[in-house]
């Protein structure tokens, strides 16, 4: 049923969507993202796909045709990184707002300037509130998997909305490694067949999309993502358990590592989660009660099972790798400060780290904990705001 690849994580994405097999993608590149369309576009020319390979003249135009794909009924994908990502901005509240089950893979790339083309998260944190669900990938495992499961949870009925899969650029992108692919027919089967409720192309069925939307129907409009959204919890778990019974790989909205006994706690996103994995292994080695809580899908955001996941941690480190300027700490770690408001005894400080692709090593993560041995003893220091790896 299943077969030994050895792929980069470009390479995992594309390969994820060869199997899904979407009727339209549209494409422009932009480093690290532009070889996972290169192999795409592959599969395409060698009649591996019947997509509709759409090549357009930057990411704006990418991102509204696409949202012109799946509006007619089609299921549609692209994909982006970082600048690209920016300048779809219009159109990817756009794609949200008309409820249009897009999947996107984002291959997560420092934001200009000055200009910079390696890994952090300030592209899609930055977009958290533009009503789209996040997957985070920790590998290429993970991206091959979520990628497939994106479209399940999107053509949810009651959820209708687009998903981003990321993963760390040139990290995960660029680097080769095992994974468990399905076969093809187990994946076309899966994924199923896309049945639109709406189509502009439905003559019989008149739709009307992007009208003018004034005081009298836009507030209930958005109230509408909110519960969409709201019901995207349920589907991401349900989706995970589907798919679990499908490769015997399980997925849920977080991934607990050694946390039941866990007195020192590190939450993470993405490849660092790997990192912090080897080093928790270390450490209880060692005799340190180490965990990770990491953070699988951050739109829509768990907080009641991060608060339930800590409730017996003495000392928390949330590592960020984007910066939120003028605010009491990095995006992810001011959602879990609110996850976490009126929990006691829980000491939580924040790290903003790997800036613009910075390595974050073993020693680093070391360090963290070593902190957080202190803040258990202590408390929360007033400085709980900290950069990691960051030259004096």
């Amino acid at each position: 049923m299943g077969r030994r690849l050895i792929l980069t994580g470009n390479d995992a994405a594309a390969e994820a969507m060869r199997q899904i097999d979407p009727d339209v993608v549209a494409a422009f590149p932009i480093t690290p993202q532009t070889e996972l369309m290169h192999k795409f576009a592959e599969h395409v020319a060698d009649g591996d796909v019947k997509a509709e390979f759409v090549l357009v003249e930057s990411e704006h135009s990418a991102m509204s045709a696409t949202v012109g794909a799946a509006a007619a009924g089609a299921r549609a994908m692209t994909a982006t990184s970082a600048n690209g990502l920016a300048l779809m901005w219009e159109i990817v509240y756009i794609a949200a707002s008309y409820r249009l089950p897009i999947v996107m893979p984002v291959v997560n790339r420092a934001l200009s300037g000055p200009i910079n083309i390696h890994c952090d998260h300030s592209d899609t944190m930055g977009c958290r509130d533009t009503g789209w669900i996040q997957l985070y990938s920790e590998n290429a495992q993970e991206v091959y998997d979520n990628v497939i499961q994106a479209v399940r949870i999107a053509e949810t009925p009651d959820v209708l909305l687009p998903v981003m899969v990321t993963f760390d650029g040139f990290i995960l992108s660029h680097t080769a490694e095992v994974l468990d692919g399905l076969e093809d027919n187990v994946v076309k089967k899966w994924v199923g067949e896309y049945k639109p409720k709406y189509s502009l192309l439905d003559t019989d069925q008149p739709m009307t999309f992007g009208p003018l939307d004034l005081q009298d129907y836009y507030f209930e409009h958005k109230r509408q993502q909110v519960e969409a959204m709201r019901n995207a919890r349920a589907a991401v778990k349900e989706v995970g358990k589907l798919f679990d019974e499908l490769s015997g790989r399980s997925y849920d909205m977080l991934e607990a590592y050694r946390l039941d006994d866990a007195e020192l706690v590190i939450m993470a996103l993405g490849s660092t989660a790997g990192t912090t994995k080897v080093v928790i292994d270390e450490l209880r080695a060692e005799g340190t009660a180490a965990g990770l809580l990491k953070i699988r899908c951050f739109r829509p955001f768990p907080e009641l099972e991060i608060a339930e996941s800590l409730k017996n941690a003495k000392a928390v480190a949330v590592l960020d790798r984007s910066v939120s300027f003028g605010a009491p700490g990095g995006p992810v770690h001011k959602e879990i400060r609110a996850a976490l408001f009126g929990s006691s005894g829980v000491g939580l400080v924040n790290y903003i780290y790997g800036l613009g692709g910075r390595d974050v090593s073993m020693d680093h993560i070391r360090s963290v904990f070593k902190d957080l041995e202190t803040i258990a003893v202590k408390g929360t220091p007033t400085d709980n705001i900290r950069f990691l790896g960051l030259r004096e």
